[in-house]
């Protein structure tokens, strides 16, 4: 087992790797396999690649984030600036409109509310927005219209586990109450947890994914 120093120095190391993060902005502190991400990216975007960088490294058992954006000033908006560049970004993504997708914006931060058909709509509208000029955050509270039964939803899930990963799903359980998915079990690092809560959120009728996979 990776002591907590040599998983700082790896994480360290895969902040400097990727090309979406400056490292300096960066800084990073690991206790008992969990790492805490401090400092001011200069970006929202830069913040979830960072976050994504520490989740990739083996070992790591959780990710703190305690990181605030920071924007340049040539990055700063108005909120009504910033809001008026998100809804016509929504305007032309394909499956995406201003009427289904509500747009609030404050010091930066934005929240999308609505109904979409699909869990995948759902999570393209936060992608988008996330990589935007001017944004310091976003809360999605978009809802999933439509509904399927439990039981539909818990097999496509599992054939989906089964595709990927099907070492992990023969540890995973999964319960399906009202389109809200649970996942139970232990995978063996923090990327077949990612990969297991994908898997859930891409089944048809998923409305929210709650993960209590342990890391073992």
């Amino acid at each position: 087992m990776k002591t907590d120093r040599q998983l700082k120095q790896e994480v360290e190391e895969e902040l400097d790797y990727d090309p979406a993060v400056n490292a300096a902005d960066i800084g990073v502190e690991v206790k008992e396999r969990v790492v805490t991400l401090l400092g001011h990216p200069s970006s929202y975007a830069e913040k979830i690649a960072a976050e994504k960088a520490a989740q990739r490294v083996a070992g790591v058992k959780a990710v703190v984030v305690e990181m605030v954006v920071r924007l340049p000033s040539g990055d700063q908006r108005t909120d009504e600036d910033t809001a008026s560049a998100v809804r016509a970004m929504l305007r032309w993504t394909v499956g995406l409109s201003e009427e289904a997708v509500k747009v609030q914006v404050e010091k930066g931060w934005v929240t999308l509310s609505g109904e979409v058909a699909s869990p995948h709509l759902s999570h393209l509208a936060t992608r988008t927005v996330s990589h935007m000029r001017g944004v310091t955050g976003v809360s999605n509270l978009i809802s999933v219209a439509g509904g399927k039964a439990a039981q539909d939803i818990a097999e496509k899930i599992e054939r989906a586990l089964q595709r990927h990963a099907e070492r992990e799903a023969k540890h995973i359980r999964i319960d399906v109450r009202d389109g809200t998915v649970t996942l139970k079990g232990k995978v063996g690092s923090y990327a077949e947890r990612s990969a297991a809560r994908g898997a859930a959120w891409s089944a048809p009728g998923v409305h929210a994914v709650i993960d209590d996979l342990d890391i073992g």
